[in-house]
């Protein structure tokens, strides 16, 4: 077994594990950052001596490529450069991620990419009502958490987890996915992480009208501005906050607002996947939103007891692995691990090359 270093570098933070030849597992988190490089000087030092084989950095966007991951040489990296329009709040940090590790380690940099887990979505779900000439489709995100689940879901429900399973990955980017046979075959987020439902900063769905009439008032830089940093949760709050660990805690009117807006968003996600799959056997929550918050998973599924899902609610509040009543339908608390998917995905890179 080879040395894996796994980095997640987005707009603001860095998220690294070194998963180590004997099988142990070092994470590290540097958050709020203006500045990538001074953080990743200190992942340097928090290292010490310690030297990856393979360097897997996470892309939130691939394009229209199927491949899971990639080796970044000097074509590919030309080419994610040449997509940062597609997804501007995330590529622009993992670009950096990658171009700081290629300084420090001449190892193998291997890009994984959010997008490739909903190839597999029909073209129901892909198409856009647009004309095709335009050559733009939905994408989906959150890919390598949602293979991260589907990989671990056989485990924890058996032949359920071949039905249909909705999986909410709540956090301050947000989504949901509805799987068959552990595949994507829907998914809320669209052409960029914008789409789908409400976010910390960003929208989620809107009229096309709501757009035409922002690009009247705004230049184009302007606009896009507000799409990825003035929107979702800190407009609904009146720019109280988009993290929804203060507005919970909050009492302002414009808070609680905005919470219950989040809760009616993602319930109506989940009926709305339900009704497309025809009924869904579970739900699975995941990200820090989805894994922490038992008042929000209790707001969002006690509207779906019609679909046969109530919680537990002294287990909810001890964010159980299971938080489902013993008469309902499985609801689960899955820990998000894209890095450990990403060191599947190298693990495979390396035993191709041993092949």
């Amino acid at each position: 077994m080879k040395t894996i270093l796994t980095i997640n570098s987005g707009s603001s933070s860095i998220k690294a594990s070194l998963f180590a030849a004997d099988g142990s597992r070092r994470d590290f988190r540097y958050g709020h950052l203006h500045d990538h490089a001074p953080a990743f000087g200190q992942l340097m030092r928090d290292m010490g001596g310690d030297a990856p084989d393979i360097v897997a950095h996470r892309f939130v966007h691939g394009g229209d490529i199927t491949d899971a991951a990639r080796l970044v040489d000097d074509a590919e990296l030309a080419r994610l450069k040449s997509m940062v329009h597609l997804a501007p709040l995330h590529l622009p940090g993992n670009l950096m991620g990658l171009e700081l590790c290629r300084k420090h380690f001449v190892v193998p940099q291997i890009a994984c990419f959010d997008t490739a887990f909903h190839t597999t979505m029909p073209e129901l779900s892909k198409r856009l009502p647009i004309p095709a000439s335009y050559g733009l489709r939905r994408y989906g995100f959150h890919g390598l958490n949602y293979a991260y689940v589907a990989s671990v879901l056989p485990g924890l429900l058996g032949a359920t987890a071949f039905g249909n399973i909705v999986v909410a990955h709540l956090g301050s980017g947000a989504s949901l996915c509805l799987m068959r046979e552990l595949r994507s075959q829907d998914t809320t987020m669209g052409y960029t992480p914008a789409g789908g439902i409400t976010m910390g900063t960003r929208s989620g769905d809107l009229d096309p009208g709501v757009m035409l009439a922002l690009a009247e008032r705004h230049d184009p830089a302007t606009l896009r501005d507000i799409v990825f940093h003035q929107m979702g949760l800190l407009a609904l709050s009146d720019g109280e906050s988009n993290e929804m660990s203060d507005l919970l805690g909050s009492t302002s009117q414009p808070a609680r607002f905005a919470v219950d807006y989040f809760c009616h968003q993602a319930s109506g996600a989940i009926g709305s996947l339900a009704a497309k799959a025809g009924g869904i056997d579970a739900i699975v929550f995941t990200g820090g939103i989805g894994e922490n918050s038992a008042e929000i998973r209790r707001r969002i599924c006690e509207k779906l007891g019609f679909m046969g899902f109530t919680l537990d609610l002294p287990v909810n509040e001890l964010c159980a692995a299971r938080i489902s009543s013993p008469d309902s339908k499985p609801v689960l608390i899955i820990k998000a691990d894209e890095e450990d998917m990403m060191r599947k995905l190298c693990a495979g890179y390396i035993d191709g090359l041993a092949g």
